[in-house]
């Protein structure tokens, strides 16, 4: 049995080494997203970029007509996503690997994009160390510290001088704990008392209760998107809390549509940092939302639909510069120090790390128009990823 076993990981190796060329004229884009289950609508608004983006600009790049294979890797699967990326290198022949909005699925993936050899483009997946596990991996989001860094400096430079961290507990959770309690910290804030909670946490009132008794000024929170914002801000408006006193920071997902629509006036005063907001202003990002609007029953874009359709944006114009080539080595040299400009504001993929370098904002949720809108307050240009900064600092 073991030689066997023996035999058939020696297979699937030699499969995944690299192959010079592909189908005559295609690109094949292999993309894995969670399509069902719990974190099926992240998907589904990834995707909406990706189609936007081809809807604009073609499903032929270089002289390659464009060939997208989705695969649905259900949840938070890591030996799915890695046996999914197998079989999109070994029997579709794909070309690049895209998508991945979950950080475990990125992460197994990774080990394949290596060996294979192939350009891998992370379209959401923030946790900072994704990017390390294969030299061919860019992304077109954010990390996590590169938002909760700048609001935690945020905060200490606007008279917060102390606060709770209440964060999921898994990776993602730990780098927007850890990014913000740095800065803010750094910047003379002190921590007067942290929680965990389980990732899948359907009620926080206890953890909200905790967090009330300790009155701090500020109360710092990390969820994931999905169903647990609006769970956060039902429990905080139940323990009587008010914005007025306590002010709540967190990140992007804490006020998204859903979850303002479902949090109500609870959610006023809210202050997230974040690298997009449909509400952005500019030309482009208003073209861009009444475009996603029309083709997505007047849906607005949110993060996840700006990072596919940037993600769709750095594969084409990757292989434009590499004049058609998609051996990996071609492809991440084109990518590496590009720059354009996004419907978020302007990009570039920093040249060392393969990570975006963005724009990102402050936003406090207000009323406008008797609607809860988010309202950009404060921006920071050009933020990179802090964590691989501060490893370059300490070479």
């Amino acid at each position: 049995m073991k030689r066997l076993l023996t035999a058939g990981a020696a297979l699937v190796a030699t499969a995944l080494l690299p192959v010079s060329g592909h189908a005559q004229g295609t690109l094949k884009v292999g993309v894995i997203l969670p399509y069902s289950g719990q974190f099926a609508h992240t998907a589904t608004e990834v995707d909406a970029g990706i189609k936007l983006y081809m809807k604009q600009h073609g499903d032929t790049v270089a002289g390659l007509k464009i060939e997208m294979i989705r695969k649905d890797v259900g949840g938070i699967a890591p030996p799915v996503a890695k046996r999914l990326a197998e079989e999109l290198v070994v029997r579709d022949k794909i070309d690049i690997l895209a998508g991945f909005v979950l950080t475990p699925n990125a992460i197994a993936a990774c080990g394949v994009s290596e060996e294979a050899k192939k350009l891998m483009v992370i379209m959401n997946a923030a946790t900072s160390i994704i990017t390390m596990k294969s030299p061919y991996c860019t992304r077109t989001s954010f990390t996590l510290p590169m938002v909760t860094e700048t609001l935690g400096a945020w905060a200490a430079k606007n008279g917060i001088k102390k606060a709770y961290t209440m964060a999921s507990d898994y990776a993602p959770g730990h780098d927007a704990e850890q990014g913000f309690i740095r800065a803010f910290k750094a910047g003379g804030g002190e921590i007067v008392g942290s929680v965990r909670m389980a990732v899948g946490n359907p009620d926080f009132s206890a953890y909200v209760q905790r967090a009330k008794d300790l009155d701090p000024q500020a109360i710092f929170v990390f969820v994931p998107a999905g169903a647990q914002p609006a769970a956060f801000g039902k429990a905080f408006a139940e323990r009587g809390m008010s914005t007025a006193k306590t002010r709540i920071l967190g990140t992007g997902e804490l006020t998204d549509d859903t979850a303002l629509s479902q949090m109500g006036d609870a959610a006023a005063g809210i202050i997230t940092a974040w690298n997009y907001d449909h509400n952005h202003k500019s030309k482009m990002n208003a073209d861009f939302v009444a475009a996603y609007k029309k083709d997505n029953k007047g849906d607005n874009p949110s993060f996840l639909s700006v990072g596919g359709y940037d993600g769709m944006h750095l594969i084409y114009e990757a292989v434009k510069k590499a004049k058609g080539k998609v051996d990996a080595e071609t492809l991440i040299g084109a990518v590496k120090g590009m720059k354009w400009e996004s419907p978020r504001g302007p990009m570039m993929i920093d040249p060392e790390t393969r990570d975006a370098v963005e724009t990102i904002y402050i936003r406090r949720v207000d009323k406008v128009g008797g609607k809860l809108v988010n309202v950009e307050v404060d921006k920071v240009a050009n933020v990179k990823d802090p964590v691989k900064e501060a490893m370059k600092m300490k070479k």
